[in-house]
């Protein structure tokens, strides 16, 4: 079995990382800390995205010297994933770290449970 993982060692640190960021979205309440537990998680993604497209002695997907054969590149379609994974994930994180800012602002409090504490004392 630790054959297997050292094989597949970048498969293994994806799920590592995946792992780490869950749990520091899960257990913490603070808003930044679970921004950057779903980073985490974007990254252990891209990072098997980019592993599993990877082919050992192939090239870019970039046509030099006139050689159009297929086995000579590597399939171009999980780097176009990870780029367009990559813009999404940097929108949404700005846009979550816009909104803790006008929480924070609003709450004077990071902290989830005060201020879904606070906001239903306000409804009342």
């Amino acid at each position: 079995m630790l054959e297997r993982l050292l094989t597949n060692f970048e498969a293994t640190a994806a799920v590592i990382l995946f792992c780490i960021g869950f749990t520091t979205m899960m257990l913490n309440k603070n808003l930044i800390k679970k921004i950057i537990g779903m980073d985490i998680m974007d990254t252990a993604v891209y990072l098997l995205l980019a592993s599993q497209g990877f082919i050992a002695g192939r090239k870019a997907p970039i046509v030099v010297d006139g050689i159009q054969s297929v086995e000579a590149y590597i399939n171009p379609i999980p780097a176009g994933l990870v780029l367009t994974g990559i813009v999404v994930s940097v929108s949404v994180s700005a846009l979550m770290l816009a909104l803790s800012v006008r929480l924070y602002y609003r709450y004077h409090t990071l902290n989830l449970d005060e201020i879904v504490m606070l906001a239903g004392k306000e409804e009342v």
